[in-house]
């Protein structure tokens, strides 16, 4: 009778598990948001119910049980929980980020063809000029940057041996741009992911050895709380999401489309488990 007692509570905390529906949080900006979302729709096309829930803070809901996914960019990440962290490359980033992660926290596959790392863009004839179109070109042309950036946004205080002045900010991406192709800055801050920059500039690629730390999509999770399977479904996603992607995505939702629509829109062309 003992051992059939076990055998039934076993069985029904393995039932509640499986039913349990999982909390993705989510920040209110757009690449959050639809990231949220996309680890949402991963996690039901294994089977695993799931939802989003906004907080101001879903790194700290994972510690405190109220979230079991987050969607995170690793340098972020590292930044948080290891502020003098050196790691720049998106390897060294991801390793240096899962050591210095808390107690109770995991982290899943990063994305390595989707991140939102700052990087700068210059206008077509600035590229010509200064002969390159790579962050170490910028480096050489240090003392004449004229840098502008759109405000609130986070950028490097440093590029190799070039420390930058201080970027004049601008109220939007739209403006900033308009003042690059104004000649009023000559070079601007922005991300490889940011869904505002114009086709008519040339964004500089960071290329090895890096520049700028690293900003890979990853998921982040409560250790111990999900199963193998909906590990495997977080994870799935990094095989196929890209930069294009994520911006593509972030345009939409900036538009003003519905990012779950936007999620799913994107799971039923990539479908994962195959």
């Amino acid at each position: 009778m003992v051992a059939l007692v076990a055998i039934l509570v076993v069985a029904a905390c393995g039932g509640r598990h499986g039913v349990r529906e999982l909390v993705v949080g989510s920040t209110p900006d757009a690449a959050s948001t639809v990231l949220a979302e996309l680890y949402a729709g991963a996690l039901r096309s294994f089977g695993a119910p799931a939802r989003v829930e906004p907080s101001p803070d879903p790194l700290s809901e994972l510690g405190t049980g109220r979230d079991d996914v987050a969607p995170g960019f690793t340098g972020r990440v590292l930044q948080t929980f290891a502020p003098g962290a050196t790691a720049l490359s998106d390897e060294q980033v991801y390793r240096a980020m899962v050591a210095a992660l808390p107690e109770g926290v995991a982290a899943g596959d990063f994305a390595a063809s989707a991140q939102d790392t700052p990087t700068v863009a210059v206008t077509r004839p600035t590229a010509s000029a200064w002969g390159g179109r790579e962050l170490a070109t910028l480096v050489r042309h240090c003392p004449e940057l004229a840098l502008g950036k759109v405000t609130g946004t986070r950028v490097p205080a440093a590029l190799g041996g070039c420390t930058p002045p201080k970027p004049r900010e601008f109220i939007d991406d739209a403006a900033l741009f308009g003042a690059l192709r104004a000649g009023v800055i000559n070079a601007a801050w922005t991300t490889t992911a940011d869904p505002g920059v114009p086709g008519d500039v040339v964004v500089l690629a960071d290329s090895a050895p890096s520049l700028v730390r690293a900003e890979n999509v990853v998921p982040l999770y409560r250790r111990n709380e999900l199963n193998e399977r909906e590990v495997l479904a977080v994870d799935e996603v990094a095989g196929e999401f890209d930069t294009a992607a994520l911006a593509d995505m972030r345009r939409q939702v900036s538009a003003g489309a519905n990012p779950h629509q936007v999620a799913e829109a994107w799971l039923a062309e990539h479908p994962l488990g195959r």
